[in-house]
C-alpha cells in the first residue's frame, strides 16, 4: 500500500508536466491563430485535464495513449490529406474515419460480451467488455484528434473542433457516455450495468453507421456562419456530458426496474446500488446541463444580441432542466427513491432525445442548422 501511495503522486507529477508541455507547445505554435478567449480556454482546459487526472488516475494512462495514437495517425499524413486514401496505416487503421469505424465495432463487441458476461456471470467476459469499452473510447477520442488536424489540411478556414454538426457530436457522445460509465462502473465494481449502459452507447453507434453510409456525413464541411466562435468549444462538450449522463441514467432506470420486477436479480447489482448510480448520473449531468445552458446564454447574447429568445432549441433545453431539477428536488428533498424515478429517469431520457434531434427534425428556429 505505501509503494502504491507513494507512486501516485510522481505519476501526478509526471502527467501534470505532460499537459503543461502539450499546452506550451500548442500556444507556441498556434498563438498567432487563436484570439485570447481561446488561449485562455487552452491553458483553462489544461488545468481542468491535470485536475481530472489526479482526481480519476485512469485518465493519467488513457488521455496520453490517445494522444499518442492521434499523433502517430497526423505523422501519417506528412501535411498532405490525399494521403488518407493512399497510406495503408491511415486508410484502415488511423483516419479519423478509420478510428470512428474502429470504436463502432468495439462498442458492439463490448456490448455483446456484457450481455454474456451478464447471463452467463462470467468474469472473465466481463473483464475483456470492460477492456473492449475502454479501447473503444480511445479510438472516439483519438479520431476526433485526428479529424480536428484534418479540417486544418482542407484549408485554415474548414479546420474546427469536430463538435459542429450531428455525426461529431454523436461521436462525442459515445466517448462521453462510455467514459463516465467506465468510472461508475469502477466506482460500485459492477461491470453488469455495462450490459445496459452499452446499449445506448450501440444505438448511437447505429445511427453513426447509418448517417455516415448513407448520408456521407463524415466528410469535413466549413463552419456556417453561426457555429464561427469560440463558445462551442465549451458549450457543446458540456452539454454532451449532461445529454451522457442522463442516457446512462435512464438505462439504469430500465435495470431498476427489472430488477423490481424479479428479472435479473441475481445478475445485476442491487436495487438501491442501481438507484445510487442513477442518482449520481443525473446529479452530474443537471450540473454540467446547467453550465452548458447559461454558457449557451452568453453565446446568444454575442451572436444574436440577446440572452434568450425562445426559440424552440432554447425553450426545450429549458424542459430538459426543469425536469431533472424536478427530480433531484423530489429525491433530495421529499425523499422520494424507487419505481417513480427510476420511470422518470426512462422518460427523461425521451425528453432529451426529442430536444436533441427532434427539434431540429421537426421544428424550425435559429438553431435549425442540424437537421438529419
Amino acid at each position: 500500500m505505501t509503494t502504491l501511495n507513494a507512486k501516485r503522486p510522481i505519476g501526478n507529477i509526471v502527467f501534470a508536466a505532460l499537459v503543461l508541455l502539450a499546452a506550451g507547445i500548442s500556444f507556441s505554435r498556434y498563438r498567432g491563430a487563436m484570439d485570447y478567449y481561446e488561449q485562455g480556454i487552452l491553458f483553462a482546459s489544461a488545468a481542468a485535464l491535470i485536475w481530472f487526472g489526479k482526481f480519476w488516475p485512469a485518465m493519467q494512462r488513457f488521455l496520453p495513449i490517445c494522444a499518442a495514437t492521434a499523433l502517430i495517425g497526423i505523422g501519417f499524413y506528412e501535411g498532405e490529406l490525399a494521403r488518407g486514401g493512399s497510406n495503408f496505416f491511415l486508410k484502415y487503421l488511423l483516419s479519423s474515419q478509420s478510428l470512428v469505424m474502429w470504436m463502432c465495432v468495439l462498442f458492439a463487441l463490448a456490448t455483446l460480451m456484457y450481455w454474456i458476461g451478464m447471463l452467463r456471470r462470467s468474469a472473465t467476459a466481463l473483464s475483456l467488455a470492460s477492456g473492449l469499452t475502454w479501447v473503444a473510447a480511445a479510438a472516439s477520442l483519438s479520431s476526433s484528434l485526428v479529424r480536428w488536424y484534418e479540417g486544418y489540411l482542407i484549408g485554415p478556414d474548414v479546420g474546427h473542433i469536430p463538435v459542429s454538426n450531428l455525426y461529431e457530436v454523436f461521436v462525442l457522445f459515445c466517448l462521453i457516455t462510455a467514459l463516465m460509465y467506465l468510472y461508475y462502473e469502477a466506482r460500485f465494481a459492477a461491470r453488469t450495468m455495462g450490459a445496459f449502459v452499452l446499449m445506448v452507447i450501440s444505438a448511437a453507434v447505429g445511427f453513426i453507421l447509418w448517417y455516415s453510409l448513407d448520408r456521407q456525413a463524415h466528410e469535413i464541411q466549413p463552419l456556417i456562419p453561426a457555429l464561427q466562435s469560440w463558445w462551442m468549444k465549451i458549450h457543446v462538450p458540456a452539454n454532451f456530458v449532461g445529454y451522457g449522463a442522463f442516457a446512462i441514467a435512464a438505462m439504469l432506470g430500465i435495470a431498476q426496474l427489472l430488477v423490481s420486477r424479479g428479472v435479473l436479480v441475481s445478475k445485476l447489482p442491487s436495487y438501491d446500488t442501481l438507484g445510487e448510480v442513477m442518482y449520481k448520473a443525473i446529479a452530474i449531468g443537471f450540473l454540467f446541463f446547467t453550465i452548458a445552458t447559461i454558457l449557451g446564454a452568453m453565446w446568444a447574447a454575442d451572436a444574436w444580441g440577446g440572452y434568450w429568445s425562445w426559440d424552440p432549441k432554447e425553450t426545450w433545453a429549458l424542459i430538459v432542466w426543469l425536469n431533472y431539477a424536478a427530480w433531484l428536488h423530489i429525491r433530495l428533498v421529499k425523499g422520494w427513491r424507487g419505481d417513480v424515478l427510476a420511470w422518470w429517469s426512462v422518460i427523461g431520457l425521451l425528453v432529451v432525445t426529442f430536444a436533441f434531434l427532434g427539434v431540429n427534425m421537426f421544428l424550425s428556429g435559429l438553431h435549425s442548422y442540424g437537421g438529419l
